[in-house]
């Protein structure tokens, strides 16, 4: 069913965009079948590209094609927004034109639009969306590309010790090593992260597209990650379409505590903090003992101790009811990636991007570290968190 709506989806996306470029002009024969075999070509790469990876056949030549089947999505993403907004905006400006029609007392020939004028004006948007769309796409590969924003975020625990006061965390997420973020991005990311010298650094998922066997390279700089008392990694939804317990054995191995619906206690002078993790919310569909259990993660904490739980997707607040969490840090969102796309994902997940109120529990979602799909960052820049706890609010500075 979901490969079905993904069909259907592209289908809409790159027959939507590529009638409205063609429009125009006069292009029939065999100038129109090479046109519309290069757009379905484009349509198809992405999602074969995946499916050939999912069947393990993951190499350079496979990259290749997902990069240019990304950036196509990208670019033809970007060009329907602008499609619609073009379309709207002519259909009511032919409306009101009918409108001005029936109640001028001009003749009908004298307001009517001249067809050459009409196709040349057409014409005219047509390369102007696709200039523009070609311009905002490179400008938002270059965003993409480059390093991540590093965003301070103080965070207030009214019953924090003062042992923690200034206890600096480093948040890592939605890394996505895979066919078009590689090692040289993920020794990018652990230099900023250990520049900031965090006493703790937290990953909340989707560290990878892909098996540990293709990309243990790349994922080789993650063991330089350096903090005071250690990095903690919760799964994320990719992980389950890669191989999340060979992941989660890997994590291991680079020197990560992966915290499957359980917590640490991290103690400092007496004082204690505690540390829980949960799962991906669609873990269960992967492998049933990974449901997320939020409550499986707090057993054992006592009701006074100051309490982070790590989880990836941000809905899973809904499912903390009543349990004593102070902080909950997530990802998964990306915060949209792009403009006006940021938009449309604040109004599917309640917490999109940054710090957010629910009930009694502060939650955080990190916008990305990394991207995934389109190599796209417009408006949404990548980032890397680092939080700042203090005691109350009055002491933050």
């Amino acid at each position: 069913m979901f490969f079905i709506v993904v069909v259907f989806v592209m289908t809409i996306l790159y027959g939507y965009v590529g009638a409205r470029v063609i429009a125009p002009f006069d292009i029939s024969g065999t100038g129109l079948f090479i046109y519309w075999t290069l757009i379905a070509l484009l349509a198809v790469a992405p999602i074969a590209g995946l499916l050939i990876r999912s069947r393990g056949l993951e190499n350079p030549l496979t990259d290749i094609f997902l990069w240019i089947g990304f950036i196509g999505m990208g670019l033809f993403s970007l060009a329907f927004v602008a499609f619609i907004v073009r379309d709207l905006g002519w259909v009511t400006g032919t409306l009101s034109f009918k409108i001005l029609k029936s109640i001028s007392n001009s003749s009908s020939d004298s307001i009517q639009m001249d067809p050459g004028r009409r196709q040349f004006l057409l014409m005219s948007m047509n390369l102007g969306i696709v200039g523009v769309t070609s311009l905002l796409g490179g400008i938002g590969l270059f965003q993409a590309m480059r390093k991540a924003t590093i965003v301070t975020q103080n965070i207030a625990i009214a019953k924090l010790p003062r042992e923690f006061h200034g206890l600096t965390i480093a948040q890592i997420s939605d890394l996505h090593l895979g066919p078009t973020i590689k090692a040289e991005y993920a020794q990018t990311v652990v230099d900023q992260v250990n520049a900031l010298i965090p006493d703790l650094i937290f990953f909340t998922g989707d560290m990878v597209d892909g098996s540990v066997e293709s990309l243990s390279e790349d994922v080789e700089p993650l063991r330089q990650l350096k903090s005071k008392y250690g990095t903690y990694f919760v799964t994320g939804n990719h992980e389950y379409y890669s191989g999340a317990e060979q992941w989660v054995e890997k994590v291991a191995e680079l020197g990560m505590t992966n915290l499957h619906n359980e917590h640490r206690i991290l103690e400092i002078d007496g004082a204690r903090l505690a540390i829980a993790g949960v799962t991906d919310l669609m873990a269960h569909h992967s492998i049933k003992s990974h449901k997320t259990d939020p409550y499986k993660a707090m057993r054992g904490i006592p009701d006074e101790l100051p309490t982070i739980m790590l989880a990836h997707q941000p809905g899973t607040a809904e499912l903390t009811g009543d349990l004593p969490i102070d902080l909950m840090v997530c990802g998964h969102t990306h915060g949209g990636q792009y403009i006006p796309f940021n938009l449309a994902v604040a109004r599917v997940h309640k917490y999109s991007a940054g710090l957010h109120q629910h009930g009694k529990m502060q939650v955080y979602v990190n916008r990305g570290t990394g991207y995934w799909g389109p190599p796209l960052r417009l408006g949404v820049p990548s980032e890397i968190t680092l939080f700042k706890l203090q005691s109350s609010e009055n002491e933050m500075s």
